[in-house]
C-alpha cells in the first residue's frame, strides 16, 4: 500500500517536489501558512490541510521543507503542530536546510516520542526540483532511512545516507561552502571579462568547456550574462545558511576566509534591498566595487 505522506512547506522547492510525489502515485497533503501557494499542487491532485496538525494525521511519512531551524520547531511543535497530529511509528522528514544541532535536538524529542526522524536537506535548486534531479543528504538510523527511501526517489537523482541525524545538515553547511565561494570565482571571472571587452557568451562557451566548468558556471552565470537575477536560490536564504556555516566554523576554530568573503558579499546585496534576487545577483556587487 503507498505511503500516506503530509507535506508541509509549499516555497519554491516545496511545490514542485510535493508534486512529483503526486505524480508518483503517493497520497499526498500539503500544508502552508500561505494557504494559496498549495493550490498548484492541489490541483495536480494532492489534498490541503488547514494546519500542520491535521496534515500529519494518519500519515506514515510527515515532510517539512520551511526556512529555518525556529520554523522547523514552530510547525512541528508549535500550536497545531504536525507532532500533535503525528502517529506513533511514523517518520519525519525535515528537507530544510537549519542548524544540525537543532537537528539532534529534534531527533531526540521525537524519538521520545516513537516518532522516526531523518533530516534531509537538498541541494539544486528549483532547476532540481522541477526535474526531481535534487541530491540530497540524509541523516538518520539507516533502519528508517531503508524504509522510507522510496519516497526519496521521486524527488532525488543523489540519495545519500551519511550517518546519524545531524549528518545531513552538516554535509549541507559544507554543500554551502561551495556554493558560496562557487559564485565569487564565477563573478569574479564575468567581470573581468566584462571590463575588457570579451563578448561574454563566447567567453562563457569556452570556459564552461574546460577544467573551470561548474553547475554554477553553467546556469547561473549564463543568467549574469543576460542580467537575469531572478532567484532559484535568494541572496537572503544562503545568508541564513552561511549564517549556520559560520557558528559551525565558531565552534570549531576553523578559519573559513573565503566563506567570510562571500558572506560580506551577499551583506552588501542585502544592504541594496537585493536579498530577495537570486545569488547570482553577487555579481552586482562586485560591478559596483569595480564602478562599472
Amino acid at each position: 500500500m503507498s505511503k500516506k505522506i503530509g507535506f508541509i512547506g509549499m516555497g519554491i522547492m516545496g511545490r514542485p517536489m510535493a508534486k512529483h510525489l503526486v505524480k508518483a502515485g503517493y497520497d499526498v497533503t500539503v500544508y502552508n501558512r500561505t494557504a494559496s501557494r498549495c493550490e498548484e499542487v492541489v490541483a495536480e491532485g494532492a489534498q490541503q490541510a488547514a494546519t500542520p496538525r491535521e496534515c500529519a494525521e494518519g500519515k506514515d511519512v510527515i515532510i517539512t521543507i520551511v526556512t529555518d531551524s525556529p520554523d522547523v520547531e514552530a510547525v512541528l511543535f508549535g500550536d497545531d503542530g504536525a507532532i500533535a497530529g503525528a502517529k506513533e511509528g511514523s517518520v519525519v522528514i525535515d528537507m530544510s536546510t537549519i542548524s544540525p544541532d537543532v537537528t539532534k535536538e529534534i531527533a531526540q524529542k521525537l524519538t521520545d516520542k516513537g516518532i522516526g526522524f531523518l533530516d534531509a536537506p537538498v541541494s539544486g535548486g528549483d532547476i532540481g526540483a522541477q526535474k526531481g534531479t535534487l541530491t540530497i543528504m540524509v541523516g538518520g538510523e539507516t533502519s528508517t532511512f531503508e524504509a522510507v527511501k522510496d519516497v526519496f526517489e521521486p524527488m532525488g537523482s543523489r540519495i545519500t545516507h551519511l550517518g546519524p541525524a545531524g549528518s545531513g545538515q552538516s554535509t549541507k553547511a559544507c554543500n554551502q561552502i561551495l556554493c558560496a565561494v562557487n559564485m565569487v570565482g564565477v563573478c569574479e571571472a564575468i567581470l573581468l571579462a566584462k571590463k575588457s571587452g570579451l563578448d561574454l557568451e563566447l567567453m562563457h562557451r569556452v570556459v564552461t568547456g574546460g577544467a573551470a566548468n561548474s553547475w554554477a558556471l553553467e546556469n547561473l552565470g549564463a543568467q549574469i550574462i543576460k542580467d537575469d537575477f531572478d532567484p532559484g536560490f535568494m541572496v537572503k536564504l544562503i545568508q541564513k545558511d552561511l549564517g549556520i556555516v559560520m557558528d559551525a566554523a565558531k565552534n570549531l576554530n576553523l578559519p573559513l576566509n573565503g566563506t567570510s568573503l562571500a558572506r560580506n558579499y551577499f551583506r552588501s546585496n542585502q544592504a541594496h534591498d537585493e536579498g530577495d534576487l537570486g545569488t547570482q545577483a553577487m555579481f552586482k556587487v562586485l560591478e559596483r566595487l569595480a564602478n562599472l
